[in-house]
């Protein structure tokens, strides 16, 4: 491939490729279905499952492996294809798993891995409990199964063993830090929302697997210097910051057709957010008052989070938490500028402006 010249010809490497990481998902699901012929239909129905989560999302995480690969002159296309297979793979088994830990059976406005398993048992004569065992094991499996794969697919791409390594220590990189982030977030659900954390908490649970391990795994291919790197990894602590505080601002103002997420599932789950944190903050008693009767309420209904909606705009928390997510969109936008070459500094600059005003 010849050296990209333009953001536009950059945005049309990651076009052309982006058929290709799916043909590599389609093409390990298939293969890892049949690889235990004496697994059973269940073993092949739950692959099936799990390769239906690949459809529907923003493809990211891959594009942002291809993007940084081809924009720092990476010419063997064949090279950085699986390992931005194995990215969207992670991501797709962080949502499986994030899905169970929040109770979610919907992602995208379709039905996840317990939500097809759930439709599957309808009728059954299983009791509720065993209906639940069932859906559980099933979306806990299915995310099991996306993990060990995102690993596979980089140990069988046609790399030097170096790049190997190097792209399997990111993303062992990238679950650890996931999972620290996990256990920060749902174990401030024993702190009082207005002394949690959770800026340290989208650092460690978004910014490294969805932003920093993509582009430094890309990064590595096209060999690009420790400088680079850093600069990589700065942009995406920032771009993923930024993201994760969008994304809570539209778990809970977002509208559900668009988001494909209930805006009121982070609201009952009790969710620690920097919204909330803000709320607390910035609110009066009776607001608070108001968000103490909602968060973590399980059986809260439209009129309530209405009222929570209320305090959180007119306290000016909402207005706080989106000034700072475009404070770190605009440090990762002025790094990307000053330290990284074009095109690939023109096409992150679009994905920040993209990330910081989407709706869904």
């Amino acid at each position: 491939m010849a050296h990209v010249l333009s953001v536009d010809t950059l945005h049309g490497f990651v076009a052309e490729r982006l058929p290709a990481v799916r043909a590599a998902l389609d093409a390990h699901v298939a293969r890892a279905m049949t690889e235990i012929p004496e697994a059973g239909d269940d073993y092949r129905d739950l692959w099936a499952t799990l390769g239906a989560q690949f459809d529907g999302g923003k493809n990211v995480r891959p594009s942002l492996a291809l993007a940084a690969y081809a924009g720092l002159g990476g010419d063997e296309p064949e090279a950085i294809v699986p390992v931005a297979a194995a990215m969207q793979m992670l991501h797709t088994s962080m949502l499986i798993h994030d899905d169970i830990l929040d109770h979610d059976e919907v992602r995208r406005g379709r039905p996840n891995v317990a939500g097809t398993r759930r439709a599957a048992l309808a009728g059954s004569r299983l009791s509720p409990a065993q209906v639940e065992d069932h859906v559980m094991t099933a979306a806990l499996l299915a995310g099991d199964l996306a993990l060990s794969s995102s690993y596979d697919l980089i140990s069988r791409a046609p790399l030097p063993a170096h790049h190997r390594i190097a792209c399997l220590d990111l993303v062992t990189r990238a679950i650890r830090s996931t999972i620290a982030g996990e256990l920060l977030d749902m174990y401030s659900g024993l702190t009082h929302p207005g002394d949690a954390d959770p800026m340290v908490v989208c650092e460690l649970k978004t910014a490294v697997y969805s932003f920093t391990a993509p582009m430094l795994a890309g990064a590595q291919l096209a060999g690009g210097d420790p400088t680079m790197v850093g600069h990589l990894e700065k942009i995406g602590t920032s771009l993923g910051i930024s993201f994760q505080l969008v994304d809570d601002d539209l778990g809970v103002f977002g509208d559900p057709e668009v988001t494909g997420k209930s805006h009121l599932s982070d609201i009952r789950e009790g969710k620690r957010t920097e919204l909330m944190r803000l709320g607390y903050h910035r609110g009066s008693a009776a607001a608070r008052d108001i968000l103490d009767g909602a968060l973590g309420n399980s059986e809260l209904d439209e009129q309530g989070a209405a009222r929570v909606r209320e305090v959180l705009i007119g306290s000016g928390a909402r207005g706080q938490a989106l000034g700072v997510a475009r404070r770190h969109a605009r440090q990762a936008r002025r790094i990307a500028l000053e330290r990284i070459p074009a095109p690939l500094s023109g096409y992150l600059v679009e994905l920040i402006d993209a990330l910081e005003e989407r709706t869904a």
